[in-house]
């Protein structure tokens, strides 16, 4: 069975699972009519300007494909497929309408489906707040069909799966536990997962904690596997978040701690309105990450693999498993040592390890966002625009004018103040206006989890940048030869569950600048905690959607601040460390560990102590208690030095 045809051969069985059967002791679905066709958006053959969105698998058990056109329609996702037989089959697809949990009006992510070129006579991403299957009709074909996904607005329409059923009666179930068990049964998918190998030492996350910790664990001699669940290394430092990194390296009394933070990290730029945050993708320089990892042979890089299970005995990390988000194939890893490096802890979290989350009052998330002048020919040049063939082509031919659409389902902003209107300003904003739109500040999420919520603190993101667009462009009629340029719709997390160690960090040492003897990685960050920006939130109880950062003396502290090693390892599961924004801090402790290059250098720590286990056979914890000085002597070395 070609992989990208999931075909009904295999009998009613198959389709009874999709029908919620496995939970249904007694029944047996028989129809003589069960011919069908499943195939899952990930796997089309050519996904357009659709963008596969990974984020939510642990709530709805696939990836989806995002129509993230900025208010422009995008390219046809387009594949062919096969069928049982010709003949006519009722349509599903699994879909939802994105602004319709805050009951507003309109339905921004239309979509069709086209037939061999035909569109099917119902609009999809029209109904129901949440992810079920839409009733898409009836449609005759021949034995193989050109499947497309026709965007029709731009607006984040969203595709899960779609299935072509000879029996028009059968309803396909929306149980999650049912449509996973549904999907590997037709895929041919073992539970048992395929063996991906045995490493001294496996990074989940290639962020920057992750993509350091793989890099300084493999030049100090050990086999590593980095699992990483994007195409892109660097995580909010990527191309695909645009957060610059920040924080001081190479400090004193161990300047080369940051070395390998300085290798991967992108080349210093001329901030555009004061902020290098959001600029162009290039400028993130994704490829130098990937380069610097893949020059290293102890190194197994593999991309797009979540990990979503971890094997555990006796307080001690067997295996963890993984899911390519294209493929579906699990895939198990065995090491020694682990790192959790997913800014989640979500190895930790599967481990059983000790942890805290706030539930209430947490940073939230930012989708980055930009916006380009159509009439100047070098910001079009270099934008990252999904139509940018045509958009030169305008500009050339002096065809600048960019309208945009009223947005009645978006957060309604026209006599609202916001940051970037005339007079308004984000905290230690531009001057300019438009150096005010799509910043940091720009963040929603503070009542909500981040985990299971992220989609709907995405969409209140998107919701709050379309409706600052609408009103600058419809209701303040400016910027008529302005367009969204690009935004982010990975989530840029602050704050999320935060691993426990053998110390737990607060800002009060920080302030009270506490001496600890395994002094290991420089911070150089204020305590920058995040709420709800008070001169932007009445009226939006639930869906504030600009911050303010803490500031004043109260959270700042004199110099260089040289956190512990004990933050960096697990007090309870025996071979687990942890670098990023998930290490072992109190909730106000993050602010000043969480920017992307201290982070980095946590990841050098953690890779050269792994080492120091795996060459004395000892755990995370043991390094502190007798080779504390050896981990020191690593320390002094040049991060490019090699065993």
């Amino acid at each position: 069975m070609n992989r990208r045809q999931f075909i009904g051969k295999i009998g009613n069985t198959t389709l009874f699972l999709l029908a919620g059967g496995a939970k249904i002791i007694g029944t047996n679905y028989r129809n003589n009519n069960s011919e069908f066709v499943f195939l899952e958006a990930e796997q089309f053959e050519d996904f357009g300007g659709w963008d596969l969105d990974q984020q939510s698998m642990e709530q709805m058990g696939s990836p989806y494909l995002l129509a993230h056109g900025l208010g422009i329609p995008v390219m046809d996702a387009k594949t062919t497929i096969e069928f049982p037989s010709a003949g006519i089959y009722r349509v599903w697809v699994r879909t939802r309408d994105w602004v319709a949990p805050w009951k507003v009006p309109g339905s921004p992510g239309k979509f069709q489906l086209l037939v061999n070129n035909k569109p099917l006579g119902v609009t999809f991403g029209t109904n129901g707040a949440n992810w079920e299957w839409q009733n898409g009709g009836l449609v005759e074909v021949d034995n193989t069909a050109k499947i497309n996904l026709h965007d029709l607005t731009g607006f984040e329409g969203r595709c899960e799966a779609i299935l072509f059923c000879k029996d028009h009666d059968f309803l396909p179930t929306n149980d999650l536990e049912a449509l996973n068990k549904f999907r590997r049964s037709l895929l041919g998918l073992s539970d048992i997962p395929e063996d991906g190998g045995f490493f001294d030492f496996v990074v989940i996350g290639g962020g920057f904690a992750g993509t350091c910790a793989a890099l300084s664990a493999a030049r100090n001699g050990l086999k590593v596997a980095l699992l990483q669940d994007r195409p892109v290394l660097g995580g909010n430092g990527s191309s695909e978040v645009r957060v610059w990194p920040e924080g001081k390296i190479q400090q004193e009394p161990f300047p080369n701690i940051g070395d390998i933070v300085e290798e991967i990290s992108p080349m210093q730029i001329e901030p555009k309105y004061g902020s290098r945050n959001a600029v162009n993708g290039y400028q993130y320089d994704d490829q130098r990450k990937i380069k610097v990892v893949k020059s290293e042979p102890r190194i197994t890089l593999l991309m797009e693999e979540r990990v979503f299970n971890v094997e555990i005995d006796n307080y001690q990390i067997v295996a963890v498993i993984s899911q390519n988000i294209k493929s579906g194939k699990h895939t198990r890893f065995k090491a020694k040592y682990f790192a959790d490096c997913t800014g989640d802890a979500t190895v930790g979290y599967l481990a059983g390890a000790d942890y805290e989350i706030s539930n209430n009052g947490i940073m939230g998330m930012s989708n980055l966002w930009n916006v380009l002048d159509a009439a100047d020919k070098e910001e079009v040049l270099e934008c990252d625009c999904k139509d940018k063939a045509a958009l030169s082509l305008s500009c050339e031919i002096g065809e600048t004018e960019q309208p945009f659409p009223r947005c009645p389902w978006a957060i309604d902003l026209s006599d609202k103040p916001f940051p970037g209107r005339r007079n308004y300003k984000g905290q230690w904003g531009s001057d300019d206006p438009l150096g005010n739109l799509g910043g940091w500040f720009w963040e929603s999420g503070f009542d909500k989890n981040p985990i299971t919520d992220v989609e709907i603190i995405r969409d209140l993101n998107f919701r709050a940048m379309y409706g600052a667009w609408d009103a600058l462009k419809n209701v303040d009629k400016l910027y008529p030869n302005h367009r969204l340029g690009w935004a982010a719709f990975i989530a840029g997390k602050r704050e999320s569950r935060r691993l426990i160690g053998d110390v737990i960090l607060s800002a009060q040492d920080f302030i009270d600048q506490k001496k600890f003897s395994d002094a290991a990685f420089p911070c150089s960050w204020h305590i920058d905690i995040h709420k709800p920006h008070k001169d932007f939130k009445e009226g939006f109880k639930g869906m504030e959607f600009i911050s303010q950062a803490t500031s004043g003396e109260n959270y700042v502290y004199e110099g260089i601040f040289w956190a512990p090693y004990r933050v960096l390892y697990s007090r309870n599961i025996e071979n687990l460390f942890m670098a990023g924004r998930d290490i072992s801090v109190t909730r106000d402790g993050i602010g000043p560990v969480r920017v992307m290059k201290t982070c980095g250098m946590m990841g050098e720590i953690v890779g050269k102590a792994a080492s120091i286990c795996i060459k004395r056979k000892v755990s995370p914890r043991r390094v502190y208690t007798d080779y504390l000085n050896e981990l020191h002597d690593l320390m002094r070395k040049p991060g490019n030095s090699r065993i």
